[in-house]
């Protein structure tokens, strides 16, 4: 990563074969983010209301679980984070607006 990243002086942890805090806790926030995206496709495609509803459910508290996990990733050091640049995100943003020009309505809701 480049001089610009953001973090924060990371936890040293013990180097050895077996498994630490940092491991463990990478390991749980894979494991969150291929949960949540598992369940947006459910959520995408749910027909059933009730289901949809108990999912939803589910899908909410294992997102606010990986932005806790991450949070906390962050503050021992050991997640790092790029600045965007100008540039960058001025590039993105005409991207997404040449995208919503192509929706119906031009994007706006009626």
């Amino acid at each position: 990563m480049s001089n610009n990243s953001i973090s924060n002086q990371p936890t040293q942890v013990e180097k050895n074969p077996s498994m630490n805090d940092r491991d463990f806790i990478n390991d749980l926030l894979a494991t969150e983010k291929y949960m949540t995206h598992g369940y947006d496709v459910f959520l995408n495609e749910a027909s059933h209301m009730g289901l949809y509803k108990d999912v939803l459910d589910m899908y909410t508290e294992t997102q606010n679980l990986q932005r806790h996990l991450y949070n906390l990733m962050f503050q021992e050091g050991w997640y790092k984070v790029e600045p965007a640049q100008a540039q960058s995100l001025q590039k993105k943003a005409q991207q997404f607006s040449g995208y919503r020009d192509q929706l119906p309505y031009g994007g706006n809701v009626q």
